[in-house]
């Protein structure tokens, strides 16, 4: 029985009648206490895979591996040889000492690479390094790995918005630039290699050892296995196939304006029309690095609320061991001074759904990040896990349980897992561009793939004082943008009218008539080194933490701290040539992002999405590379640590599909 206040209050979206015809209980999207804390009753999978397809899917994952694979077991033959030679034997004599170490990651103590399967280790401190340390320790080419100092100061709540700063203390100068501590690591000449010295963490001594994880000759059984195991497989088949399959495709949306290319449009299908076909299509596309845009994603789950106050009653009533039960306050991020606040949790709510401001009346934008915060949101709203799954578009690729080309699904049990997902993100928005503060997830590149999917939005009004005032705030940022040589020549009436004139017409081509819940900035993969350079150039202009100026930059995109406006965007393409994919995304879509594709994006109204990360197979040689990038950055870097562990996924998702293979062909 429901009564007509909760009718009201909880499911907004079904009148009394629509219940009285039929129930949520037996909608299957009843959000009792009772039933949003259970499992299983959600079927997450529409359709099922076939034998035949599942060797389909096997063989061609591991054809994408297999360079990756025979890789890596290249690199370990080159460091068995030079073991070979220090301990002047033969490769065949020589033997490793296996470690108990495959339930748990262990790093290489000067970059923060994970280990694969060969690394070296000090018999004394047990200082530890990779192969790749090791190859350039020898050819003189190890680099230092710095350590980062913060380099913002809090100039008060009136330096924010546009006027004079508090003084700064003294010894601001030691906050900035990096410590370098580096001492000179050389290679013996028989290749060997001693622990590095006592400034960069070992102690200077003896000479480090050779160790392994796998058995002896585990890895080269494994790769000549992988290549029988492609016996049959017709690449060029798959290749016409896809080809074919791209060749009637109308599903697309118009996202650049970029003269010379033929990339522009983005696959924009309705869910509804992948439930038999698309998957040849996606892979096209996936391939080629594009993003995808898949419509009406929430019309294949149940109906299941995901107002945020259902969300919250769920968390309110379910105790899980281990996880805070605290929900009366929340740490959020101010997107004005980029800083983590407390506040209520009723509090954010109530601002998500009518607004907050500052005393100057100038919006306040909130984002709460991976809320839950937790890494259990499959514990925490079992039900609202469930549903998500069952509303993700090409699941082969990004079922976060099952996936059959989602290579974080083939770890093992005994091996630690990255936390890919899903997680929730809630923020304010506002459609308008403010220039400053504004409700922004800033320019970056993941190194996994990753799907989006925006559940729920809702749409804040300014006041009529509001937008009164906004407009004088922004010539007072201008002013202070000035006055400290941050501004340039500007494009007219960019930031007041929100779109610059004569992009007004190719914007508005871009995105959909209704508003969108969130605008999304998306760069191809072969223009990151002309995003960089521009950043780099441009610096200076851009603000991040207490809205100071970024003075430094390790990373222009790894930093995470530039969001290009429209104006800098204009600039950009101006300059360099470089237009990303812009487009609106609705509520109920999925954004598809492929890994290396730096991208940015503006809330323009409230918004709830849920992510998944994953891996696919077409996009490992990106996710390989970031990791390389990652690897060089400062010691305490927010970026640097091996999260994904790529080169241990590689191996076990080979290991796992010829296992399935050899299961399906007995």
């Amino acid at each position: 029985m429901y009564c007509l206040w909760c009718i009201k209050r909880w499911y907004p979206n079904l009148t009394v009648s629509d219940i009285s015809h039929e129930c949520p209980f037996c909608r299957n999207n009843c959000n009792c206490s009772v039933c949003l804390l259970s499992r299983g009753t959600i079927k997450t999978s529409n359709s099922k895979i076939t034998d035949h397809e599942r060797v389909q899917h096997l063989q061609y994952m591991i054809n994408l591996l297999t360079p990756f694979i025979q890789h890596i077991c290249e690199e370990q033959s080159q460091e068995l040889e030079i073991e070979a030679k220090i301990q002047e034997k033969s490769s065949a004599e020589i033997e490793i000492p296996q470690t108990s170490c495959e339930n748990e990651r262990i790093y290489c103590d000067h970059c923060a690479i994970s280990f694969t399967d060969l690394y070296r280790s000090c018999p004394e401190c047990s200082f530890e390094i990779c192969l790749n340390c090791c190859k350039e320790i020898r050819n003189g080419s190890i680099s230092p790995r710095c350590n980062m100092k913060f380099q913002y100061v809090n100039r008060g709540y009136d330096y924010m918005h546009g006027g004079d700063p508090l003084p700064v203390c003294s010894n601001f100068g030691i906050l900035r630039g990096h410590s370098k501590i580096f001492s000179k690591w050389e290679a013996n000449s028989d290749g060997s290699i001693r622990c590095a010295p006592k400034e960069m963490g070992g102690c200077g001594g003896p000479v480090m050892e050779l160790k392994r994880i796998f058995s002896n000759g585990w890895m080269s059984d494994l790769e000549a296995k992988a290549r029988n195991m492609l016996k049959g497989f017709s690449k060029t088949e798959q290749t016409v196939l896809q080809k074919e399959a791209i060749s009637g495709c109308n599903s697309k949306i118009r996202a650049a304006f970029r003269d010379g290319t033929s990339d522009n449009n983005l696959y924009c299908p309705l869910s509804s029309d992948l439930i038999n076909e698309g998957l040849l299509l996606f892979q096209k596309h996936w391939t080629q690095g594009e993003p995808i845009l898949v419509r009406d994603v929430l019309k294949q789950g149940t109906g299941l609320s995901w107002e945020p106050m259902v969300t919250l009653r769920a968390l309110c009533e379910n105790a899980v061991p281990g996880i805070s039960s605290n929900t009366t306050e929340l740490k959020a991020i101010d997107c004005l001074s980029c800083c983590e606040v407390e506040i209520n949790t009723r509090t954010f709510f109530k601002g998500y759904t009518q607004g907050r401001a500052y005393g100057n009346l100038w919006p306040e934008m909130l984002k709460l990040k991976d809320w839950p915060p937790s890494d259990k949101f499959d514990d925490l709203l079992p039900r609202h896990c469930d549903e998500f799954i069952r509303c993700l578009p090409f699941k082969e690729y990004c079922d976060p349980r099952s996936g059959i080309l989602n290579l974080a699904v083939k770890l093992p049990s005994h091996v630690l897992k990255p936390d890919l997902g899903p997680k929730t993100y809630i923020a304010y928005g506002i459609k308008e561009e403010l220039g400053r503060g504004d409700s922004v997830t800033k320019l970056h590149c993941d190194v996994s793939d990753a799907v989006n999917i925006l559940i729920h939005t809702t749409e804040v009004t300014l006041s009529d004082e509001q937008n009164s005032v906004i407009p004088k705030l922004k010539k007072t940022h201008i002013a202070q943008d000035e006055k400290e040589g941050r501004a340039r020549e500007r494009v007219d009436g960019c930031l007041n009218e929100g779109l610059c004139k004569d992009h007004r017409e190719e914007y508005k081509s871009a995105v959909s008539k209704e508003s969108g819940g969130a605008l999304w900035d998306i760069f191809r993969r072969e223009d990151t080194e002309k995003l960089e350079a521009y950043l780099r150039k441009h610096s200076k202009e851009f603000r991040h933490t207490y809205c100071s100026r970024v003075e430094e930059v390790v990373h222009p995109i790894h930093d995470q701290c530039f969001y290009l406006t429209l104006e800098h965007k204009k600039n950009l393409k101006k300059e360099f040539g470089v237009e990303p994919w812009t487009f609106e995304q609705q509520l109920g879509e999925a954004v598809f992002i492929p890994a290396g594709c730096a991208h940015q994006v503006r809330n323009l109204k409230s918004c709830t999405k849920v992510a998944v990360d994953f891996v696919s197979p077409e996009n490992v040689h990106m996710c390989l590379h970031l990791t390389e990038e990652f690897r060089c950055l400062p010691k305490n870097h927010k970026a640097r640590e091996d999260k994904l562990e790529m080169q241990k996924m590689i191996v076990y998702a080979v290991d796992s599909a010829v296992k399935e293979l050899e299961a399906l062909r007995s």
